[in-house]
Parts: C-alpha cells; structure tokens; sequence
C-alpha cells in the first residue's frame, strides 16, 4: 500500500468541519479533504491548512481511492437528508469493512436506520456526537460515539485523540450500538439547553428582584462559578453579561429576547413522552423558548395586563442570593437525576449505558462542572443506581437547599417574575417525594368521562 495513502477521509468544510480537520492534522493524522467546491477546498489548503498534510480533491471516486483501508470517512454536513444523500453517493466506491462516521448531531433513530442499512451491504456506521461548541472542535470536544460494535477498534485511536482530556482521559468512548451515541448526544443537549434556562431565570430574578446591572450580576455569577455551581457554561455567561458594546452598554441588553431552539433538545423531551418518562424541566426549557418567538403577542399582552409593581426589595441581598444559588444548584441536581432516568428507560432492551463514563464524557462540553464529578462518582459506586437523588451526596444537597429554594420560587410567583424551570424542578421534587398524589382522584375521573356520566 502506497505510504502517500491518507490516513482519513473527510466529507464537509464548515468552519467546524475546517476545525475538525485541524484537530486530526495536529494529532498526526493525515487527511483527504472532499469538496465539490474547489474555490472553498482551495482557499482552505493556502489558509488553515497551509503546511499541514491535508489535500482536497473534487472527484467523489479518486477521494475515496486516496484512503487507507479499511477507509475511515468523517461526514459533517446537515443533519437529515444531507446525511443520506452522501451515503447514498459514496458507498458505491466501497468495500467491505470500509467505515462511514457521522459528525453531525443526528436523531439518534436515523443513526440507527443507517447502521442497519450499511451493516447489511458490509459496511460499519458509527454516528458520533459532538460536543463541546465550536472551539473546541480545534482544542478538544467531547465525543459520544456509537453504531457498528466493529469499527470502534479502527477509529478509536482517531477519536480519542481528539477528545477533550480531563483527568488524564479522553472524553469519548463507546456507548453501544445502533443509534446511541447520538441518543446520548441529545440527552446531553437537552441539558445544555435547561442549564441555560436556569441561569437566565436566575438573571431575570437579580435583575428584576434586586435591580443589579449586568456587571453586578456577573461579578455574583463569578462567585458562583467558584462553588456550588462551577460549569463552563456559568463562565461563559459571565464572560457575556461582562461585554460591552461600543456605548460601553452591556451588549446582552440589545439582543432581542427571542431564543431559537436546536432539533437535539426538542428530541429529548419527545423521547421522554414516547416513552411515558417523567422530564419536565428541560421541556419546559423548550417551551420557554417557544414562548420568546411570541414577541408581539408578549408586548401586546404587557400593555393590556401590565407587570407587577416592583416594590423595592426590604429583605437581606446577600441572604436572597444564596438562595437562589441554592435554587438553581437543586434544579441542577433535579434535572441531572431526571436526565439519567430518561436514559435508563429509553433504550431498556435495546443498550446498557454505563453512566460513569457518560458522565466522564460530558466533563468535555459546555455543561462540564463539579457536579458531573459527583454524578460519576455516584455511579461508580453504585452502578445500578435507582436515581441520582437517593444518593447520599444529592439527598443531602436536596436538603440543603430547599428552604432557600422555596423562598426563591415564592418570591417569584410573588412578583411575576417568570421562573418557568426552577419552579418545575421544585414542583418535581414535591410530587417525586409524595407518597400519596390526587391521581386517584384524575383515574376516577377517567373513567367517568370515559363512561359520560358518573359511576
């Protein structure tokens, strides 16, 4: 075999993709580039890649005749179709054993689809989950692959390396087969997308409650950041409520309020009805987001019913922000156990998820914080684990912070101020500890409206 043979094959050149790319050359991958556009493939190698051992080429057929065997190819285009489309185009140059990788952050059931559409032609899928954000697609993302049992042993070592690395291991390794690494990927987004919603709510309550400006809040977020709630995540907010724009105001006070929504966070929250699961907090995460798209019905509805009168706060300061430090922390913890419930009951017979891991992987992203620490530790110890909050850790914690918690929640209901999430977690929490709920009073009423009359 000719040693000019590249060592993976790449399809894609957004700028993720082009990140990607650089991160396999840095670690000692050599890579062949496929683009139909020359100009883009061009003005990449006299840029990026300049010096590096990336080439392009144009032609589907000599691109996949300048791979190793068995060929090792990176999709990263559009999710859906896209996917197919190239499928469906390159696994004619093929043979067997030969492996496609998606990058993309599919539906976990289309991975699932292809990984039996290929396995049956001798081809390996694997359908990766990437993490992480943007820059980190360069520096280190996390990974969550799964697909063909057989090909993890030949990307491995590709993988690993460009995995983020926290504690001396890479975040990535194998989940199982079919679609789950991608499943694992939208749970992960799901969580993402709630974190974000908790913080906002905990801006909206400074903001609102105690009247702070956005370099009071952050500077109260930076100390956060130190504690309890130490996340990636939590830094880059005070990073954003820090900058200013040219005015020197701050420049998240200009961003219409009005948050757009990625198909992974919306898929979790279907999961969890399809499969009867319990996930109200990162749904309502999503139905907050849906609720900003309706900016003029919101304007429209301020003028007729108005905002509560703001009173000025008479209480403690300090003693109202630990509690609502304390609030989200909880919320956290809620919808981590909630999270890790969905995972155990969706794939029941299909996958075996080893928790401890998955937890060790999503140290390499954006929600990456002590309490993914403390989830892995939990499930080291106690791989069965019924849910995170009959462990000691969170149990106690759950204590902690639930007369601060419920003041939060109060206070807001109070002054209509909107905490769609933390008060979901805590309504949660109530009915998850209530031995006794009204439900027989609902199955009652089942039956009679399924009868039209009373029994």
């Amino acid at each position: 075999m000719s040693t000019d043979l590249a060592d993976v094959g790449f399809i894609g050149l957004s700028s993720q993709s082009k990140d990607l790319i650089l991160n396999m050359n840095d670690k000692g991958f050599s890579v062949a580039v496929y683009s139909r556009n020359w100009a883009r493939a061009e003005d990449f190698l006299a840029t990026e890649a300049q010096g590096t051992n990336i080439r392009a080429i144009t032609s589907l057929s000599e691109f996949v005749s300048q791979l190793k065997t068995p060929r090792k190819i990176f999709l990263k285009v559009m999710v859906g179709h896209a996917v197919d489309h190239f499928i469906l185009q390159i696994r004619e140059y093929l043979d067997p054993s030969d492996i496609l990788i998606d990058l993309a952050n599919s539906n976990y059931l289309d991975t699932a689809r292809r990984t039996r559409e290929l396995e049956e032609r001798g081809l390996y899928f694997v359908g990766c989950g990437v993490g992480g954000g943007l820059e980190a697609a360069r520096t280190g993302p996390c990974l969550s692959p799964g697909g063909s049992p057989y090909a993890w042993p030949a990307v491995q070592a590709i993988l690993q390396s460009m995995a983020a690395q926290v504690d001396g291991r890479p975040c990535c390794d194998w989940i199982a087969g079919g679609g789950a690494g991608h499943f694992v990927k939208t749970m992960q987004t799901g969580i993402l997308h709630s974190n974000m919603q908790l913080l906002a709510e905990a801006y909206e309550m400074l903001r609102r409650v105690l009247g702070l400006t956005e370099d009071e809040i952050a500077e109260i977020f930076a100390t956060w950041n130190r504690g309890l709630l130490e996340s990636a995540l939590l830094n880059l907010t005070v990073d954003i409520l820090k900058f200013k724009d040219d005015d020197g105001e701050a420049m998240v006070t200009k961003i219409m309020d009005r948050a757009g929504t990625k198909g992974a966070a919306k898929w979790a929250a279907v999961e969890a009805l399809e499969h009867d699961v319990c996930f109200p907090i990162t749904t309502q995460a999503v139905f907050c987001r849906y609720l900003s798209w309706l900016k003029e019905d919101r304007v429209r509805a301020s003028r007729i019913f108005g905002d509560p009168p703001m009173e000025t706060f008479s209480g403690d300061k300090q003693a109202f922000v630990n509690d609502l430090e304390q609030a989200v922390y909880a919320s956290q913890v809620m919808l981590y156990c909630q999270t890790f419930g969905v995972m155990a009951a969706v794939p029941k017979n299909q996958w075996t998820f080893n928790f401890q891991t998955i937890a060790h992987i999503w140290r390499g992203c954006l929600i990456a914080g002590d309490i993914l620490i403390h989830i892995g530790e939990a499930y080291k110890r106690t791989p069965q684990l019924e849910a995170l909050i009959h462990h000691n850790f969170f149990r106690q914690a759950i204590e902690r912070a639930q007369p601060g918690w419920r003041r939060s929640v109060s206070e807001a209901v109070i002054r209509g101020v909107s905490v769609q999430c933390l008060s979901a977690a805590l309504a949660y929490l109530d009915g998850y500890r209530s031995a006794v709920l009204p439900a027989n009073l609902v199955q009652a009423l089942d039956t009679c409206a399924q009868r039209g009359r009373v029994a």
